[in-house]
């Protein structure tokens, strides 16, 4: 039988509205990013060199469904700031490459050399990074044309953070 504390904790908890698949807030982590090391296509990579552009550094992961689902759709959107200062950039944290290959040689057979952005593994020797543990994956951040940490958002990328990308460049 329940008890009158039950019933109204219940209650009260259906009245919260849903919590977002994302969420967004002032950039956590560092405030000067720092991302060293090799893309996949064996090129060497420095955040640094990005000075200038609006960056997304998006952390994401072969096993997290809304990752994959929603990679096409990034580069999408990607696609359109071409012609301006804005990059996208990808980490894999995947503990393993193997996965991570399978998954790129897939890409690769369909998306266009004109579609394809930096992307690294967080595996790699040599990789280096100060963002920490991202949490829940996909994990995002925005860096402002300074090298600034400018937002970061956890969870699936919001509409907004289009948005925020226009206000930035």
């Amino acid at each position: 039988m329940p008890t009158r504390r039950h019933v109204m904790t219940l209650s009260l908890a259906a009245c919260l509205p849903a919590a977002p698949a994302w969420s967004a807030r002032a950039a956590q982590g560092p405030a000067t990013p720092l991302l060293r090391g090799t893309t996949l296509e064996g090129q060497p990579f420095d955040l640094a060199a990005l000075r200038g552009k609006v960056v997304m550094v998006a952390f994401w992961s072969t096993g997290c469904p809304v990752c994959r689902d929603k990679m096409p759709e990034l580069r999408a959107n990607a696609q359109g700031w071409s012609g301006q200062p804005f990059e996208l950039v990808t980490v894999c944290t995947d503990a393993d490459r193997r996965e991570l290959d399978v998954y790129q040689r897939a890409v690769l057979i369909t998306l266009p050399p004109s579609r394809r952005h930096p992307s690294l593994w967080r595996g790699t020797a040599g990789h280096a990074d100060n963002f920490g543990d991202p949490g829940l994956l996909p994990a995002t951040w925005l860096i402002d044309k300074q090298g600034r940490a400018a937002e970061s958002y956890h969870g699936r990328i919001p509409p907004q953070a289009w948005d925020r990308i226009a206000d930035l460049l």
